[in-house]
């Protein structure tokens, strides 16, 4: 079985729409659709999930100039997903801390 969810993103947008509209940002395994990731997140956090987006971001090539040499890299690539909760709920990811 694949791992679905692979964590929930924490930044200064992301807060403010988990804030203002009631939508939670999570990085998530490439291969998964939309029903799937929906279901993991009712399971897992017993939330109401309204609609789910998702976004492929492909990762970027780096260079960096020093006394070796030019030193080439890519950071990694990723699938986010914005998930959307029914009106009145919301999520903690930090009560287990």
């Amino acid at each position: 079985m694949k791992e679905i969810i692979v964590k929930p993103l924490i930044t200064e947008k992301c807060t403010s729409l988990s804030d203002n509209l009631g939508q939670y940002t999570f990085v998530v395994n490439k291969d998964a659709n939309k029903l799937e990731i929906k279901s993991e997140i009712e399971s897992f956090y017993g939330v109401n999930v309204e609609s789910v987006n998702t976004m492929n971001y492909f990762g970027k090539v780096r260079r960096r100039y020093t006394k070796a040499g030019i030193l080439s890299g890519r950071s990694a690539s990723y699938k986010k997903a914005i998930i959307q909760l029914s009106e009145g709920e919301t999520l903690d990811f930090f009560s287990s801390i």
